[in-house]
């Protein structure tokens, strides 16, 4: 009788007990790849009758197909370009004058010996300002003199002569000597009087215009040189902005043109009055003078902010600013054309947050799309807002008007949008 070891037998069942847990393992495995299998299958059969009782499919079968082909079509808005026009206004900041300024310069060289008025004075038209103790009076009273005295002495002379000459004894040859002798003296007497009287009137300085004294640069005891300034007069009424621009702008800005002027957060209306057709030295731009009222709320040599017009369109071809997309600077819109978008380049010209300027690219009577969406490309399916679809209404997800969604896979997504995206607009 053959003999089993214990060893043998604990051997065996430790084989069997790991075969049954190996198929065990097995099973469970099976049956979670036939659940998930199955829940595939199930999922499937639902979507699928809930697209067809839902009639939301149409054409052949509401397969996946037609699934793919629905969602690419957007929804867009579309218009023709309009006439109108178009304005571009630009800040710039000028410094307020008077309208009426006077400089005021000493004639001549010499001492002051008064000042009568100071800054912030209003003064009228003949009101002495200073005086000052000028050498050349002295001098021209000196020369005045002396023209007086040789002309009474030829005046004197003439009379004795002319007594000669009634009696006959002076031919009318020396006469004549001596009444050209008077002639002379006195145009000499004159010459020299109003050199002193003008000496005088530079010694005392008056007011030549009526308005407010804006600056006063002298005291008494100064020495002052010939052309140098004393004062500032400016006078009463409307104020004046001095601003410079760009030989561009000076083109566009025209005299009456309106000017918006900003100070200390209140606005004044002002007009342009004066347009200077040559560069200035010092800055390389065209000085412009605007007319404005301000009253005495903003000081003479004030520097504020102005808003005018320097450019414009008029009578331009404008679509939505919105409508333009660009790609390295240039810039192209979406035309609908029987349910597909077309790309369509355009040259842009003036444009603000609203309008652009189409230069060229566009007909009156074409479509542009309005709707930004990154669906759009060549040849893309589009269709009009408020339009029933031939296929079907749009479902709930798809790209609508104004949604942004992305390009279908393997079409290229579109570029820069509006003059806001990279900043590709060419310069204005």
């Amino acid at each position: 009788m053959k003999k089993v070891l214990y060893s043998d037998v604990m051997i065996k069942e430790n084989e069997k007990q790991e075969v049954l847990a190996f198929m065990r393992k097995k099973m469970v495995v099976a049956g979670v790849c036939a659940a998930a299998l199955a829940a595939v299958a199930m999922g499937f059969f639902l979507m699928r009758g809930s697209r067809q009782s839902g009639g939301g499919m149409r054409g052949a079968g509401g397969g996946p197909g037609a699934m793919v082909q629905e969602a690419s079509v957007t929804v867009v808005k579309a218009g023709v370009p309009v006439r109108g026009n178009l304005s571009l206004s630009t800040g710039l900041t000028g410094t307020v004058e008077a309208a009426d300024v006077v400089y005021v310069y000493a004639k001549t060289s010499g001492d002051v010996t008064a000042v009568h008025v100071k800054a912030g004075d209003v003064v009228t038209a003949g009101q002495v300002l200073c005086e000052i103790d000028t050498e050349q009076v002295d001098s021209a009273r000196n020369s005045m003199e002396a023209a007086r005295v040789n002309l009474n002495q030829a005046q004197s002379n003439l009379e004795r002569m002319q007594l000669l000459y009634a009696s006959g004894d002076l031919s009318e040859q020396e006469y004549e000597q001596y009444n050209s002798t008077v002639k002379s003296s006195r145009l000499q007497y004159d010459s020299a009087k109003l050199a002193y009287e003008r000496q005088v009137e530079y010694s005392t300085i008056t007011a030549p215009i009526g308005g407010r004294i804006e600056s006063c640069d002298v005291e008494v005891y100064d020495r002052v040189s010939q052309s140098g300034q004393l004062c500032v007069i400016s006078g009463e009424g409307e104020s004046r902005i001095t601003f410079f621009v760009t030989q561009r702008m000076m083109k566009n800005i025209r005299e009456g043109d309106t000017v918006q002027v900003t100070k200390s957060g209140n606005t004044y209306e002002g007009y342009v009055s004066e347009i200077s057709s040559m560069v200035d030295e010092s800055s390389g731009l065209f000085k412009v003078k605007a007319e404005f009222d301000s009253g005495e709320e903003i000081p003479i040599g004030s520097t504020v902010k102005l808003s005018l017009v320097t450019e414009r369109a008029e009578n331009a071809m404008l679509i939505p600013v919105d409508a333009i997309y660009y790609s390295g600077g240039d810039g192209y819109v979406y035309l609908y054309q029987d349910g597909t978008a077309k790309m369509t380049p355009v040259e842009v010209g003036l444009y603000d947050s609203e309008y652009a300027e189409i230069l060229s690219g566009l007909n009156t009577d074409d479509m542009v799309v309005s709707t930004w969406s990154s669906n759009l490309y060549e040849g893309a399916k589009i269709r009009l807002k408020g339009e029933e679809s031939q296929n079907s209404m749009p479902k709930e997800g798809e790209p609508g008007d104004g949604e942004k969604g992305l390009a279908p896979e393997g079409k290229p997504e579109n570029g820069e949008k509006g003059p806001e995206a990279g900043k590709n607009r060419p310069a204005a």
